[in-house]
């Protein structure tokens, strides 16, 4: 079904004010989001933090259902956290290596996964190893089911990373290690919300997304999913407290059986019920609808940009994503970004700390990222590619 364009944007304040085309750091919520935080925050103001979570306890449990109901997985298996980072690495943390052990990684991971895979190689004995990319660009999946052996833990894969257009083939990933005892982490982060995204038919044992990004949920909050072979492996995840586990005895405490053992009693709790409002707002719409709006505009930017003599689109794999990522002979990505900002076009930049493991081997230093959402319109694509069309070298 066609998505109403001029009602999703007549319910997103924001479309009045500027072009927004950074979706992929923050995108602009729904006013149903909004009022949903802004309620709740004015609810504990007037009645306590405390009391307001007892007296809403349906409506900050639904993240946990809405999440299963867009994404798959059983709702008890779902946790509520304050950012992607601290989801992906909730469950991460939650599992043991010895040393030997093997990780198989990308080249799209992200500083915040990267970080937690070498401090198990530091403080664990894990060996890091990165898969190459095949000739698109994508994860070599051939690659690396010829590296998985009988000391291999862990494959960590990254969806859709932050750098750019790529979508790595995480379903054909799954398919391979489906039939292995080896654990499969994906970071969903910048796929979530704009691609369909279903934990059983990638077949992953744990996966972690934002709200502030496609999801159009507030920011402060992210998800974590494990499966019940990966919940029956893990010990305690890192930060776990009361709220996650039992404290039986006096010198051990017991994980809680399903994916709650990530969620530490201290969150947004405005932020949670305003997430579980995004995601049935996300779901209300459909996410197919939404992947085909997505794809229709960063078509049009693409094409556009490619259009240009001074311009290089900097995005790689066999299917892309509403990330677009470019340069422009002569011009810092910086200095782009803050031309544009002064024309009310929303952009970001991208650079080495996004993709150590990237950018140097292809001689890439700085590119601007533009991340298209379906409540953006062809006109404001247009708007953008006249700005960039009147740089000169």
């Amino acid at each position: 079904m066609p998505i109403d364009l001029d009602a999703v944007r007549s319910e997103t304040p924001g479309c009045a004010l500027v072009n927004h085309l950074n979706n992929a750091g923050s995108s602009l919520p729904p006013a149903v989001v909004v009022d949903t935080v802004v309620d709740y925050l004015r609810e504990e103001a007037l009645h306590g933090g405390y009391e307001t979570a007892e007296a809403r306890e349906a409506d900050l449990d639904a993240v946990y259902t809405t999440a299963a109901a867009l994404l798959g997985g059983r709702p008890e298996n779902w946790a509520f956290v304050e950012s992607a980072t601290r989801a992906w690495n909730a469950g991460f943390s939650a599992l043991r290596f010895e040393p030997g052990d093997r990780i198989l990684t990308t080249k799209a991971e992200y500083s915040s996964s990267m970080g937690g895979l070498l401090r198990a190689n530091e403080i664990q004995g894990a060996e890091l190893v990165v898969v190459p990319d095949d000739e698109s660009g994508q994860v070599d999946v051939a690659a690396l089911e010829s590296l998985l052996d009988d000391r291999t833990r862990l494959v960590s894969l990254t969806h859709a990373p932050t750098q750019g257009g790529l979508v790595n083939p995480v379903a054909e990933v799954g398919r391979i290690l489906r039939d292995t005892t080896i654990l499969y982490q994906v970071d969903a982060c910048q796929s979530v919300g704009q691609l369909p995204v279903n934990v059983d038919d990638i077949g992953c044992d744990i996966l972690s997304f934002t709200g502030r990004k496609y999801v159009r949920g507030p920011r402060g909050t992210g998800m974590v999913w494990a499966s019940e072979v990966a919940l029956e492996r893990m010990a305690n995840p890192a930060g776990v407290d009361g709220w996650g586990a039992d404290w039986d005895v006096p010198m051990q405490m017991t994980p809680l059986p399903g994916g709650r053992r990530f969620e530490p009693f201290e969150v947004f709790y405005a932020g949670k019920a305003g997430l579980a409002v995004a995601l049935d707002y996300a779901n209300s719409i459909g996410i197919e609808a939404i992947a085909a709006r997505n794809r229709i505009l960063a078509t049009q930017l693409r094409e556009g940009l490619a259009a240009m003599p001074a311009v290089t689109v900097t995005d790689k794999g066999r299917q892309l994503s509403a990330l677009v990522t470019f340069s422009v002979d002569g011009h810092d990505s910086l200095a782009i970004k803050d031309v544009l900002r002064e024309g009310s076009i929303n952009v970001s930049t991208s650079g080495p700390m996004s993709a150590r493991l990237d950018f140097p081997e292809r001689g890439i230093d700085n590119v601007v990222r533009v991340s298209v959402h379906y409540y953006n319109t062809e006109d404001e694509i247009d708007a953008l590619l006249a700005v960039v069309g009147d740089l000169r070298p």
